[in-house]
């Protein structure tokens, strides 16, 4: 049957997250142990008592009715204490805030809401994939801007790309701290963008997933600090990092009325809302946990941050530590740059056994690194250092060029 299937469909490229998982599936069959440090997964459990309340609450058949897109109640209110413990934040709970089946659920749903065909988005890259497919799923345009040119946590590049663009985009998305570059901004930086958009209308989302995993004493700053910003922005939070609670699918939007409002009304299409045992799970998460939890998280993360970063290094890798998320945004080592980061994956998954994502499939200006997960212990992690060193001392970059195609 020859089906025809939709423009937006078919302007999606091939996705490479889903090729590398076929293959590192493919070698797992053939009994090899790939050390998987692609996929951004917690390997870490919800806390204990969340998981307790949430089995409670799933007992009682009156929560297994459809729930209210929007978020329960109460959950929209714990979400608003914790913007107010966090970053001294008032928010209105039913009009401020809308919880989101994760935030790539709330992400696309946005992008429906405000975007359409003739529109635009600026968006720095490499960039995580939705922040670009959100905008295309859209039928909108992307401009994106190379997230280097954001020099000393300035926001003057991204003034003067907007300034040259025509037409002018609609919408502003960020991501900070920045999967995949790990890039971290300062309140100064907010300052700008708020007061650039609310002089030119520009709509701000900012994807604010890894706001509690912070190393070394930084702390992410949040968009909805800076005074104005709920004039014209949005600020996506989520569950999955902070707790733990990335398969719970559970997130949040917060900041202008008008945006969420947009946003609920296309949810409301889609959606009857988060399956309310995990409601309750997340609203004690909040409530409970809001400062142990993700200072527990923080704290693995780093370990693992300093024993892959000290480790590669030694390696002959040149990698810089951090300040905040789960990932490591690698260089490939300076001998094997002409490789590309597709060839280099292949390589290390093949060879050395250790899975990790190729820096294009963040797009074009993440090519020559590569993003390493931080979601295996300190001990596979060594291991994976072992191996990736081993496989390097026997194959040269030119026989990884020669024996691996650039595309999977």
């Amino acid at each position: 049957m020859n089906i025809q299937f939709s423009d937006r469909l078919l302007r999606l490229p091939p996705y490479i997250f889903g090729k590398l998982n076929a293959l590192k599936l493919q070698l797992r069959q053939q009994g090899k142990d790939v050390i998987d440090l692609g996929m951004g997964n917690p390997d870490k459990g919800a806390p204990e008592e969340v998981v307790n309340k949430t089995m409670e609450v799933l007992k009682d058949p009156r929560t297994h009715r459809y729930s209210r897109s929007k978020g329960i109640p109460h959950l929209l209110k714990e979400t608003a204490s914790a913007y107010k413990h966090k970053y001294n934040v008032d928010l209105e709970p039913e009009k401020e805030i809308v919880a989101t089946i994760g935030s790539k659920e709330g992400l696309s749903h946005l992008a429906l809401a405000l975007l359409g065909p003739g529109d635009s988005a600026l968006v720095p890259s490499p960039s995580f994939p939705i922040h670009i497919w959100s905008v295309v799923l859209a039928g909108a345009n992307v401009n994106t801007l190379p997230l280097a040119a954001l020099k000393e946590q300035s926001a003057a590049a991204l003034v003067k790309a907007y300034e040259t663009m025509w037409p002018k985009p609609k919408v502003l998305l960020l991501n900070f701290p920045h999967n995949p570059t790990t890039m971290t901004v300062d309140r100064s930086f907010y300052e700008e963008v708020v007061s650039f958009a609310r002089s030119r209308g520009l709509v701000v989302i900012n994807d604010f997933a890894y706001a509690d995993i912070n190393f070394d004493g930084y702390k992410a700053p949040s968009l909805l600090e800076i005074p104005g910003a709920r004039e014209v922005g949005v600020e996506f939070t989520t569950m999955s990092k902070s707790f733990s609670m990335a398969g719970w699918r559970i997130g949040f939007c917060a900041g202008n009325p008008e945006i969420l409002n947009a946003l609920q009304k296309i949810k409301g299409y889609y959606d009857y809302g988060i399956f309310t045992p995990i409601q309750v799970g997340a609203i004690m998460a909040l409530r409970d946990h809001i400062d142990t939890a993700p200072k527990n998280y923080s704290a693995i993360y780093q370990k693992r941050r300093d024993v892959l970063v000290d480790g590669l290094n030694a390696a002959g890798w040149k990698i810089e530590k951090p300040k905040a998320t789960m990932f490591i945004w690698a260089p490939i080592p300076e001998s094997y740059g002409k490789c590309g980061s597709v060839r280099f994956s292949r390589f290390l998954l093949e060879e050395a056994e250790v899975c990790a994502s190729p820096g294009i499939s963040f797009g074009e200006d993440g090519d020559g690194f590569m993003r390493i997960s931080l979601v295996e212990n300190g001990e596979r992690i060594r291991q994976a250092i072992r191996q990736i060193k081993k496989a390097m001392s026997r194959t040269s970059p030119e026989q990884v060029f020669d024996t691996y195609a650039p595309e999977f």
